[in-house]
């Protein structure tokens, strides 16, 4: 029965480690929880036109579990996926408040873009997408991630404080600062011992390094019941199917969600050596429809769009490659639903340390790529350069791809000029 288990979720006894998986489990779980905490504040301005925000916790965990062992059982691999914060911006600003529509209207819109995700995954849409991006490219949106999710790790630490124009350096003496380095030290120490599980253990360290110090704070009980999910289960409207608004609301979603998952799949495969030399990744259909098919239950259970958590790369520098580290990322939220207030005493700092080091392991895909050829060197240091600067995968991504279009047309255009009798698309001789 175990076996069977095991095999399911594609881990092999003879190619695979199991405390290495279960440590990578509990590695991205950790930095992940931070959402269970997060996403009910982002949703309390809505409890002002009846969105019932108690729920939210209760609905973020079972559509983190869900999502998650749709990856652990199609596709296998070890990623975490959510709600993701982006489009729950967009969800509740735009949507919500800044539009004012009902949030019937923005879940019906988040069910619809989930399903026609799962249609293009179905299709032949899905690889023309992914093979439009140039292999230095894909090599590039894992290095630009690696800057992004060490920024967020920097951010998170406190000990860079936000200017008008850029972060400067904060103060080194605060408990927060100090626990950070700590933390830092811890993990490149453990990289350098290669010892196992060292993720999670400075997580855990620095955790109990922060009570004296005033920055872990001790819950009042370990236990507590999840409410129930009922008020937000199904809870669609139909009656603006047929107008604009939704449907621009649903290509909006549509488009963010299908590349925040191609570069955050992209991006940590890379860094497990995954990509092949021609570029494709292995099961990337069966990756790409574990996130639509998050999608369509996470709207079922009230949720924004579910998508692949870039926190999934600290379990794969932990070692996780199979979809065991998957199931175990989804058990440990079932268990959050009963121990929540022990999972959100780890404070963001303790996690932090762990976000830099894992960028760090993301950034080492910037050895593939060639930076002699100015049509593919040019946009992949776009790439890099705009996804921590904007905050936004997204973003990188377009304009990396952009300009690697142009250039390209720029270069076809110079040798047609330079040879009248050379065709289009043909090599110059």
């Amino acid at each position: 029965m175990k076996n069977r288990l095991l095999s399911l979720v594609g881990f092999s006894p003879l190619r695979d480690n199991l405390k290495t998986e279960v440590l990578a489990g509990l590695t991205t779980f950790v930095t992940m929880s931070y959402i269970l905490a997060l996403l009910p504040a982002m949703f309390a301005p809505l409890a002002k036109v009846g969105f019932p925000v108690g729920t939210v916790f209760t609905a973020t965990a079972l559509a983190t579990i869900v999502g998650t062992l749709l990856m652990a059982f199609l596709a296998r691999k070890p990623f975490g996926q959510a709600p993701g914060l982006s489009l729950n911006v967009f969800f509740i600003e735009t949507v919500c408040l800044a539009m004012g529509y009902p949030w019937q209207f923005a879940l019906t819109a988040v069910l619809i873009e989930g399903i026609l995700f799962v249609l293009l995954c179905m299709s032949n849409m899905r690889k023309i997408i992914f093979d439009m991006v140039p292999v230095s490219l894909k090599y590039a949106i894992a290095a630009g991630i690696g800057f992004f999710i060490a920024m967020i790790g920097m951010k998170n630490s406190g000990l860079l404080a936000t200017g008008t124009i850029f972060n400067h350096i904060n103060t080194l003496t605060s408990p927060s600062s100090l626990l950070f380095l700590l933390g830092l030290v811890l993990t490149g120490a453990f990289a350098i011992m290669r010892l196992r599980g060292g993720l999670l253990l400075s997580i855990i360290i620095v955790t109990l390094a922060g009570i004296p110090l005033g920055v872990t704070t001790l819950p009042d009980s370990l236990f507590s019941l999840p409410d129930t999910p009922a008020p937000l289960f199904c809870q669609f409207s139909w009656a603006d199917l047929l107008t604009p608004d939704l449907w621009v609301c649903v290509l909006t979603m549509l488009f963010f969600d299908i590349f925040d998952s191609l570069g955050t799949t992209v991006g940590i495969m890379a860094t497990s050596g995954s990509i092949r030399k021609n570029g494709r990744i292995p099961y990337m259909q069966r990756i790409m429809l574990s996130d639509a098919l998050g999608t369509v239950c996470g709207a079922c259970l009230g949720t924004s769009t579910v998508t692949t958590y870039v926190e999934s790369a600290t379990g794969v520098a932990e070692g996780g490659r199979t979809g065991l580290t998957a199931l175990v990322i989804a058990l440990c939220f079932a268990m959050s639903l009963f121990f929540a207030p022990l999972f959100m005493a780890i404070p963001a700092v303790a996690t932090a340390p762990v976000l830099v080091i894992a960028g760090f392991y993301l950034f080492g895909s910037v050895r593939h790529i060639s930076i002699s050829q100015p049509k593919e060197a040019m946009p992949t240091f776009l790439c890099i350069l705009l996804m921590p600067i904007t905050g936004s995968i997204t973003d990188g991504i377009i304009f990396g791809l952009a300009t690697y279009i142009l250039l390209s047309f720029i270069e076809d255009w110079t040798k047609r000029f330079k040879n009248p009798n050379l065709k289009s698309g043909t090599p110059a001789s």
